[in-house]
């Protein structure tokens, strides 16, 4: 079966492909998270599904390439969505 999740703005994505739901607040004090979003924004994988401040970014796979997702959800609320 597959399984969806609702990431904001209309944005979905199937659950078998996400690699990590990360807090911003939490982990952009890290140089290498700082690092690893810049990169991503670089080579135009991050794609941001929030009209308001982030508080979470989700990276999934998607045809061979990691892609990052910018939402406005907690990493709380997208785990129970999975759940749901």
């Amino acid at each position: 079966m597959k399984m969806y999740l609702h990431l904001g703005q209309n944005t979905i994505v199937m659950t078998n492909r996400i690699l990590g739901v990360f807090d911003l607040d939490n982990t952009t004090g890290s140089k290498s998270t700082k690092e690893f979003l810049a990169k991503a924004q670089r080579e135009g994988r991050v794609v941001d599904v929030t009209w308001e401040l982030p508080k979470s970014f989700i990276v999934c796979e998607e045809q061979g390439r990691e892609i990052v997702y910018l939402s406005q959800m907690t990493p709380a609320t997208l785990q129970k969505r999975t759940l749901s």
